[in-house]
């Protein structure tokens, strides 16, 4: 089984190729410019480099977040557009779940992606389970609940509150190294294992894992409420 996945919940990004479970080829964007209009050109450089003709893709993939509202939509949209081009399926994965599959603990993994105005977007994972969902907070609120045990922390999110870690937990708090590894190589295997055990959806039924509501429905609830 083919699988071309799409990472775009970071500002770079990455896409990659799998065949049954194994990543063969996998790259981060190059380009300055804008998702928008690096794909889906990046995607066809992608497959001319691993000499695999889009047609023989068996199955697309794609990161439905959390990240940014634009990136999000920007991704989801292209893979869809591919996808029903090519009658195949396009399987869904969170990138929390990639993460916490890239973490490579048994132990608990928190998984950390920036959400900007100094807030993280995070879930918490033990034996590669997710136990807490996806949330939206200050890491602060989020630190205190996690002292007593071991956590290893992986994403960006991680990474710019590295020093937030080391004060609340000391040595129970771990940032995984790299903490922003590229995703799409996991989102490929991810959606392969997915797609083989039958759980395929139409191009039309993927959803964006947005956590906290886009800036443009917060301003207009403000806006009602005056």
């Amino acid at each position: 089984m083919l699988v071309l996945a799409l990472d775009t919940t970071t500002r770079a990004g990455s896409c990659a190729i799998a065949r049954d479970g194994v990543v063969l080829r996998q790259q981060a964007s190059a380009s300055p410019a804008a998702q928008a209009e690096r794909l889906p050109g990046e995607l066809m450089t992608l497959l001319d480099h691993a000499s695999v003709p889009l047609r023989e893709i068996d199955v697309f993939a794609v990161a439905t977040g959390p990240g940014s509202f634009t990136g999000l939509r920007v991704g989801i949209a292209t893979m869809q557009g591919l996808a029903f081009a090519e009658g195949k399926p396009l399987i869904g994965v969170s990138g929390f779940d990639a993460l916490a599959r890239l973490a490579g603990s048994d132990g608990r993994v928190a998984t950390w992606v920036d959400a900007w105005r100094g807030d993280v977007f995070a879930a918490l994972y033990e034996h590669g389970q997710e136990i807490e969902a996806p949330t939206v907070t200050r890491p602060e609120d989020l630190l205190h609940r996690l002292r007593g045990a071991p956590t290893l922390f992986i994403g960006d999110g991680a990474l710019t509150c590295r020093e937030a870690i080391r004060r609340a937990l000391g040595d129970d708090g771990r940032v995984a190294d790299p903490a922003t590894p590229l995703l799409a190589g996991t989102i490929a295997v991810l959606g392969g294992a997915a797609a083989a055990a039958g759980e395929c959806s139409p191009p039309h039924a993927i959803r964006p894992l947005y956590v906290r509501r886009p800036d443009a429905e917060i301003a207009r609830d403000a806006r009602s409420a005056r």
